[in-house]
């Protein structure tokens, strides 16, 4: 064969990937979420995933979604969501205009968050919690604000990793 190669990834293959990847390094032990922000020239800029913040150790925090009314050893109180850590963690200056792949859909307060730094377009893997108040919130504001929200299209090429 002399031309090129035709079974290569497309971009949402691509970046869904690296957002799957990072989701493999949060430490949550019921929800793994990855996020990968991409410029209009399809550069990565930033990755992110669900975990705790810099210094607050994954072993002194609490990993428990169901505790007392009152009491703080609660994860959501702690940790912060893979979208949330891709924009913090970009150093680069605006995301105005950017694409974020994520492998859940974001909550209300990540929805603000996007809004807030610029970005345009959010590619998602799954919606799981579609029915509940935040995410109805989240897709409001995003709705209001003119960001595009999609579903990924599975083309079941999904890499496997098998190191």
């Amino acid at each position: 064969m002399t031309g090129k190669r035709l079974d290569y990834i497309s971009w949402d293959e691509y970046f869904m990937g690296v957002a799957m990847l990072s989701s493999l390094r949060s430490k949550d032990p019921n929800t793994q979420v990855g996020a990968c922000i991409v410029s209009s020239d399809n550069k990565i800029l930033s990755m992110g995933y669900n975990g705790f913040p810099i210094g607050c150790s994954d072993d002194e925090f609490p990993w428990d979604r169901e505790t007392g009314e009152n009491d703080i050893d609660n994860k959501y109180f702690y940790s912060a969501h893979s979208e949330l850590n891709a924009i913090l963690n970009y150093r680069g200056g605006s995301l105005e205009g950017c694409k974020i792949y994520v492998t859940l859909f974001p909550c209300n307060e990540c929805a603000k968050a996007i809004i807030q730094c610029g970005i345009k377009e959010i590619v998602y893997k799954e919606d799981k919690y579609a029915d509940t108040p935040g995410v109805k919130a989240s897709k409001r504001m995003l709705e209001a604000s003119g960001v595009k929200y999609t579903l990924y299209k599975s083309t079941g090429r999904e890499i496997i990793l098998k190191f």
